[in-house]
């Protein structure tokens, strides 16, 4: 599987959880979870590249205890080392 089509559903996974997501360019100086007036935010970093910036995705699903709960794809779930899929 490409980086591009994972980085895609593990965007996916992260809005059905509740997350908001905002691609900003960062200069390579962060991006990743954050809590603002009660939503949580995940900032990607445009001058990342595609694995970098999934890796900012994962590093949130990973965090997140909803997770669990959460169908995924088999794809995404071997990444999460998980065995469920959706």
């Amino acid at each position: 599987m490409h980086t591009l089509d994972l980085l895609d559903q593990a965007i996916a996974t992260a809005q059905e959880l509740g997350y908001q997501i905002r691609r900003e360019w960062l200069d390579g100086q962060g991006g990743g979870v954050c809590e603002i007036a009660g939503k949580r935010w995940i900032f990607l970093d445009l001058s990342l590249s595609s694995l970098e910036q999934l890796d900012q995705v994962l590093e949130a699903l990973k965090s997140d205890p909803s997770l669990e709960q959460t169908p995924l794809t088999p794809q995404l779930g071997q990444v999460l080392g998980r065995r469920r899929a959706a």
